[in-house]
């Protein structure tokens, strides 16, 4: 079984997501379809089938979780210093427009770049990776080529 790479705060989020799952959303859900049945004829009740279809997905999710959970393994970044590497929080500069991004490098089920949660198979952390504050990186993206100066690495 293959770990799957996170950091504390990935990893606390998805536990707290998962009991939400199980402790609020799995009965009420239950609620809602006993409450459904009370209706009656349960081939043309929306009410039902709507519970039933939410029942399926919070099933799901919480499988889905249990797995990953079960499989994590959590990197202390703080542990970290010198070149980039998984946990890593990265300003860099866009050698062309001059705008600065500020990211940490996570694992894939705790990345969110709005947020700025890179990937660490994304283009840009596999270019990122093993670089020091002051490298120039290049990246090929779906929008072109991006030119990055690495300002600040911290481990935190």
């Amino acid at each position: 079984m293959e770990k799957i790479p996170m950091t504390r705060a990935g990893f606390t989020a998805l536990d707290d997501e998962l009991k939400t799952l199980r402790t609020v959303d799995r009965p009420a859900v239950i609620r809602d379809i006993a409450e459904a049945r009370s209706h009656g004829d349960l081939s043309e009740n929306a009410e039902y089938h709507a519970a039933r279809e939410r029942q399926s997905f919070i099933e799901g999710r919480i499988r889905e979780l249990e797995s990953v959970i079960g499989r994590a393994e959590v990197v202390d970044p703080s542990r970290f210093s010198g070149a980039i590497k998984f946990g890593a929080t990265v300003t860099l500069v866009d050698e062309h427009s001059n705008e600065e991004h500020t990211y940490q490098i996570v694992g894939e089920v705790e990345a969110n770049i709005e947020n700025g949660l890179l990937n660490i198979r994304s283009p840009l952390a596999r270019a990122l990776i093993g670089r020091d504050e002051g490298d120039s990186v290049e990246v090929r993206t779906p929008g072109g080529e991006k030119s990055y100066e690495i300002l600040n690495v911290r481990f935190v």
